[in-house]
């Protein structure tokens, strides 16, 4: 396994929120992707198109903290519970398969296990015990 980082959901704010993070931890922003910049922009309302599909900032050593803006006008909603969840980034599909077959185990499939237009085989899940998770193999380089 390459790594595990935390993945925050935020309510339209995250560049703000990440601005903030980024004035206390230094660094610079490894990956910024706005909504208008994804296959998915015509899905998203004009005023909302600029908001964060994925941000990542590198913080200490080896840790990525991470996030987006979930849309309520895509049907989400940010509450206490789905505010984050854990990001697994794998070495292979087969151990994308292994994790995400085994912690999804008796939980709910959030979106199967597919190929993305971002270059990750992607899946993304809440355990048996509630907890939401993000399995990524990079296709095509490393995208944290």
């Amino acid at each position: 396994m390459k790594a595990i980082n935390p993945y925050l959901n935020f309510n339209g704010n995250t560049e703000e929120v990440f601005d903030f993070y980024r004035s206390v931890f230094g660094g610079e922003f490894r990956t910024v992707v706005r909504y208008r910049d994804t296959p998915e922009a015509n899905r998203v309302v004009e005023a909302e198109r600029d908001k964060l599909m994925h941000i990542a900032l590198p913080v200490g050593k080896d840790s990525v903290l991470m996030a987006t803006d979930m849309l309520e006008s895509m049907g989400n909603h940010v509450t206490q519970g789905n505010n984050f969840c854990i990001s697994i980034f794998t070495e292979s599909r087969e151990e994308t398969e292994r994790i995400y077959e085994g912690l999804s185990a008796g939980g709910k499939i959030l979106s199967p296990l597919a190929d993305t237009f971002w270059g990750d085989y992607f899946g993304r899940f809440k355990d048996k015990y509630g907890v939401s998770w993000m399995v990524n193999f990079p296709i095509r380089g490393n995208h944290q």
